[in-house]
């Protein structure tokens, strides 16, 4: 609880909603991390690799101006619209597993909603600037206005914030709209069989988890920060 002009260190029952944040999204985490890793473990028949995949997926989508690279890391795999690269971390470039090809095709979901100018892809790479200031200075600017009893910052700061939440709900459509036209590509180009397809499908099913825990999570902070401006103008 806030008393007076000063923050109090006592317990603040908001907290429970930062908590079930964690919750959620550890355990989307911890599911698509298990489900990762079963399917890293099956081998597709076709024997190609993602980065074999993600060629032969853009060739057949007509897409002439993308690439595809290596990264470091694990779980790093990402399409950068601005170079037009489908960057493949070291676990699926060169592997041939389900969860490797899932992958890759999922990122060429991205370059297709490149190519066709995707109106939330074009949306979501436009605000990424707003969304990162709005990161920074959200949770200084609604401190300092708690601390100092100043409305409009506190305001300023839950609005700061309020992009982030836009940006995830933005950005949940977008990957469930890449995960549909990878699993269509897969299926339609012969990479995967019925049965191999439906592996996939769990892989890709399992990474928009994280989507939804993410945007789950970034509701309830803003729910945290409202109640809490609200408790303070009480106090006040």
């Amino acid at each position: 609880m806030y008393y007076g002009r000063g923050l109090s260190l006592m317990w603040d029952p908001t907290y429970l909603l930062i908590i079930i944040g964690a919750v959620i999204s550890m355990g989307a985490s911890a599911f698509m991390k298990s489900t990762v890793s079963k399917y890293n473990r099956i081998m597709s028949a076709s024997g190609l690799t993602g980065r074999e995949t993600a060629q032969r997926i853009l060739s057949a989508a007509g897409i002439r101006n993308v690439r595809v690279g290596a990264i470091p890391g694990d779980l790093t795999d990402h399409y950068d619209p601005r170079t037009k690269v489908v960057n493949l971390s070291q676990t699926v470039y060169g592997r041939n597993s389900l969860a490797a090809i899932g992958v890759a095709a999922h990122e060429c979901g991205h370059a297709m909603q490149d190519a066709e100018n995707y109106l939330p892809l074009r949306l979501r790479t436009q605000i990424v600037p707003a969304v990162n200031i709005g990161s920074t200075l959200s949770w200084p600017v609604f401190l300092l206005g708690l601390l100092f009893s100043i409305r409009p910052l506190t305001t300023a700061g839950i609005i700061l914030f309020s992009l982030a939440v836009i940006f995830q709900l933005v950005t949940l459509p977008v990957e469930l709209n890449a995960s549909r036209r990878a699993l269509k590509m897969l299926e339609g180009t012969g990479i995967l069989g019925r049965e191999e397809n439906a592996g996939a499908r769990k892989v890709l099913t399992a990474a928009a988890m994280t989507y939804v825990a993410a945007l789950a999570a970034s509701v309830l902070q803003l729910l945290r920060l409202v109640l809490l401006a609200k408790g303070r103008s009480r106090d006040d």
